[in-house]
């Protein structure tokens, strides 16, 4: 583990949950009666999973989440502890259910359906006094949402901005109450659809130009698109100097047109390599046609190709590249090293059963070349 990150403490608020995990040999039809081949009971919810993922790998996480005085409640809140996440802000219902989800997992595609129910009753604002929050706030070097307990989640993310604590965003999908976090957030990690199903462009770059244009405040932008990797559009800190420092630092001054310099790096990629790589621009002036110009760095990170025989599943999947994220941040790691290690550390997990079982921990071999080596900036 990077010494940088020693008895770091981060701060997540959002979802928590019980998955109940059956594979299959197929996908059942309507009306089908079919047996799992095999079967799991594990925490879940994209909050308790990322989390899970950071204190695996060295950090503190606090976590801000809601579940009930049930068996399955009691059953999160104890697998959250053993794994080193400190639940001591977590809200517990004496009535009500803690939220479960149905998992089935497709051996043949490899793909995963789920079946979610809510817990109940929903967290309010309410269910996190003051002096929770701030205790819980106090000494964080990161803030990370999930989109989920959005009212909640709003108050935290204020509260944060007003500490001048960083905030990380999982945007999964439109839901409500996610723009005014977004709006809030310094670095977003996005689902594959999200970019263009939030901003109506017609192409993800276009929708990542887009994203950096509405969001001030935003230092990246990566969207995780599975076995295809990822791409991330980060800001340059040149975009508001004039046209005398471009020259002077060696920023091109001519406009590039984003979906070409996608295209022009997809090029570069060599796709007999295995084990993922990155692949970057220069600084340069990033155009989307008919929505505007960034000054920024276009990356694109390829996922590791997992053997047929080793991949087992892939829920959770991008709850573990977002816990390596955390983690990189906090380690200073270079943008190009961040992106190689979330890739990684999201390959593990996928394989094992359910979103926890294959999380490596720091002195995993697999994670080596990562954790000896000096932290970059």
């Amino acid at each position: 583990m990077s010494r940088d990150c020693e008895n770091t403490v981060i701060v997540g608020c959002g979802a928590v949950s019980v998955d109940f995990l059956a594979t299959v040999a197929a996908f059942p039809n309507p009306d089908d009666k079919i047996r799992s081949t095999s079967f799991k009971v594990q925490g879940g919810g994209n909050a308790g999973n990322a989390l899970t993922c950071a204190s695996r790998l060295g950090l503190k996480p606090r976590l801000i989440s809601k579940v009930a005085d049930d068996t399955q409640g009691r059953d999160i809140l104890h697998e959250l502890q053993v794994d080193g996440v400190d639940t001591s802000f977590m809200a517990v219902s004496q009535d009500g259910t803690s939220p479960f989800t149905y998992i089935i997992v497709d051996s043949q595609t490899k793909s995963r359906t789920c079946i979610h129910t809510p817990g109940f009753p929903p967290m309010k604002p309410d269910d996190l006094p003051e002096s929770s929050l701030l205790t819980a706030l106090n000494g964080s070097r990161l803030v990370y949402f999930d989109g989920r307990l959005h009212e909640t989640a709003l108050v935290v993310a204020q509260e944060a901005v007003k500490k001048n604590i960083p905030i990380l965003m999982d945007a999964e999908r439109l839901r409500e109450g996610l723009d005014d976090l977004v709006k809030l957030a310094d670095y977003v990690v996005c689902a594959s659809r999200f970019p263009q199903a939030w901003t109506g462009a017609s192409t993800v770059p276009k929708a990542l130009v887009c994203m950096l244009l509405r969001l001030p405040n935003i230092k990246f932008v990566i969207v995780t698109l599975g076995k295809d990797g990822c791409i991330m559009l980060e800001r340059s800190a040149n975009g508001s100097h004039s046209f005398t420092v471009f020259l002077a630092e060696g920023v091109s001054t001519e406009e590039m047109d984003v979906d070409k310099l996608l295209e022009s790096l997809e090029m570069r990629k060599n796709r007999s390599i295995h084990i993922p790589t990155c692949i970057s621009s220069s600084v340069t002036k990033l155009h989307a046609e008919g929505i505007g110009t960034v000054c920024g760095r276009l990356y694109i990170g390829t996922a590791e190709n997992i053997p047929p025989s080793e991949l087992i599943d892939t829920t959770g999947a991008g709850d573990a590249f977002i816990g390596a994220i955390l983690y990189a941040i906090c380690a200073n790691f270079a943008r190009e090293k961040m992106l190689c290690f979330a890739a990684t550390v999201a390959a593990s997990k996928c394989r094992a059963l359910g979103a926890r079982s294959g999380l490596p921990y720091s002195t995993d071999p697999c994670l080596a070349s990562f954790m000896h080596s000096l932290p970059l900036n």
